[in-house]
Parts: structure tokens; C-alpha cells; sequence
């Protein structure tokens, strides 16, 4: 999800790796590629749920970064039976989206997690006792709301849970130039040489402040 239209350099990566495996599907022949967008995967690196549990355990507070916030969610085994599924679909690098249901509100998330764990929240009425959700300021290129399109229609599969997008343009640069780039900035652990890689590559990268 954070691919589309990143505004962040972990997003923005993930985008240019969608653009390299499009590109490089034109370029070979009887080889088959798939690119699949999904939402947050339920207890993975990175995962919100562990990171409110934790806090609960400690007695709070649980940090939540804005209370619009919402994310799609997903359990390991259905996202890792999903991908390999659009695999099976995959022909030439088209872009699959997996059926996440609806998104889910991070603040409701967090109270609903406090209450299963047997806790009250606090609040201005219930000061004494219970866990405080703190509301932190959002993080630089930190989206409100995750997006799995940027452009084209969504089409139907096989499979009632996973689409394929209709957005087959292929952008076109080229690829030999990218890939040296990108292991000169490897080479050198620059971080400001994969901005430039990245403002170049990316048209539609929009870097927070």
C-alpha cells in the first residue's frame, strides 16, 4: 500500500521496485512476473498490534499518531495464501490487489485491544486507574489514509479476493542506468544519493518535509 503515491523513501522503494519488475517483464521472454499490493499483515515486522501490546503490558500509554488514522489489516496465513495465489494469476508483471475488507480506525484498534486486555482506558472522568491512548504528532511522509490504486480500473480473477489492475503502462527509463545508480549508492551508503535515485525515477514521489 505504501507504493502508491509514496511520500516517504520506504514507500518510494517499494513503488521503483513495481516499476524495475514491470520493465524488466517487457525485456524477458518466457518469464512470468507478479506484483501484489496488500495492507498491513497482523503480527509481522513492523505490525501496530505488537507494539500496543506491549505498551499495555507496561501500563500504557498507547501512542496512536493521529485519531483518523485508519489501516487495512490482514492475518499472515490469508496475505501469504493470497500472494501465492495472484502468482498463479500473473502473466506479465500486472499489478494484483488483495481484498483487505474495510479499514480499520489505529484508535479504535488500540481501545479495542486495551479492553480484551481486561483494562479500562483513561480519561478525564477515570484519571486513577486504567491506560492512557496518547495522541503523538504524525511521522514525516506518514500517511492518514493508505491507498492500493493509483490509477486504471480494478479487474476480477479467478479468485473473488484478489483484483488485478487495468494500469499496464510501463515507464519507460533506462533500466542498466538505474541499476548502476543504485549499486553506486550501496557502494557508498549514501543516504542523499537514494533521494536523487529516487526524485528521478519517481514522478510521482513526493518526499514529506
Amino acid at each position: 500500500d505504501k507504493a502508491v503515491r509514496p511520500t516517504n523513501i520506504m514507500g518510494a522503494t517499494k513503488r521503483l521496485a513495481e516499476i524495475i519488475t514491470q520493465h524488466t517483464a517487457t525485456k524477458i521472454e518466457n518469464l512470468n512476473f507478479s506484483i501484489v499490493r496488500f495492507g498491513n499483515v497482523i503480527g509481522s515486522s513492523g505490525s501496530v498490534i505488537p507494539l500496543f501490546m506491549n505498551q499495555i503490558n507496561n501500563g500504557g500509554p498507547v501512542t496512536v499518531t493521529d485519531p483518523n488514522m485508519t489501516r487495512y489489516f490482514m492475518a499472515i496465513p490469508e496475505a501469504a495464501k493470497l500472494i501465492l495465489i495472484a502468482g498463479s494469476y500473473g502473466k506479465k508483471a500486472e499489478i494484483f490487489l488483495l481484498d483487505m475488507g474495510k479499514p480499520i480506525k489505529i484508535i479504535d484498534l488500540a481501545k479495542n485491544m486495551i479492553f480484551l486486555s481486561g483494562n479500562k482506558i483513561k480519561s478525564e472522568i477515570n484519571q486513577d486507574e486504567g491506560i492512557e491512548i496518547k495522541i503523538i504528532n504524525k511521522m514525516p511522509g506518514e500517511k492518514i489514509e493508505e491507498e492500493l490504486l493509483i490509477d486504471g480500473k480494478i479487474k476480477n480473477t479467478g479468485h473473488k479476493k484478489v483484483m488485478v489492475l487495468d494500469e499496464t503502462k510501463i515507464i519507460d527509463f533506462p533500466l542498466d542506468e538505474l541499476i548502476y545508480d543504485i549499486r553506486m549508492a550501496i557502494d557508498k551508503q549514501d543516504k542523499n544519493i537514494i533521494k536523487n535515485i529516487l526524485n528521478k525515477y519517481l514522478r510521482e514521489y513526493k518526499p514529506s518535509e
